[in-house]
């Protein structure tokens, strides 16, 4: 039986974008991940190249402070990696 093909619905859509992002992260570029949180909206720019994300965030003033470390898994192969996010919350979203 041939069934007819289905575009994705945009939660796939979404994730698929997410994951591309998260695996440029993860190979040392910069990805900056927006979503809304209870309505707020969020955003964190991640990358595993520590000096590499540090360097961009004083090139641009972001504070140093709202630096946090968590770790990533890659979705290519389940590996955990050390990872660097700068939390941006509400008020450091560009326009």
């Amino acid at each position: 039986m041939n069934l007819p093909a289905l575009a994705p619905s945009p939660p796939w859509r979404e994730f698929a974008r997410r994951r591309d992002g998260m695996v440029y992260a993860m190979d040392g570029g910069l990805w900056l991940h927006r979503h809304t949180w209870f309505g707020h909206p969020m955003a964190h720019l991640v990358s595993v190249d520590r000096e590499r994300l540090i360097a961009y965030g004083r090139s641009v003033g972001l504070p140093e402070s709202r630096l946090q470390f968590k770790p990533l898994r890659d979705p290519r192969t389940g590996e955990r990696r050390d990872a660097w996010h700068w939390d941006l919350g509400g008020p450091y979203l560009p326009p």
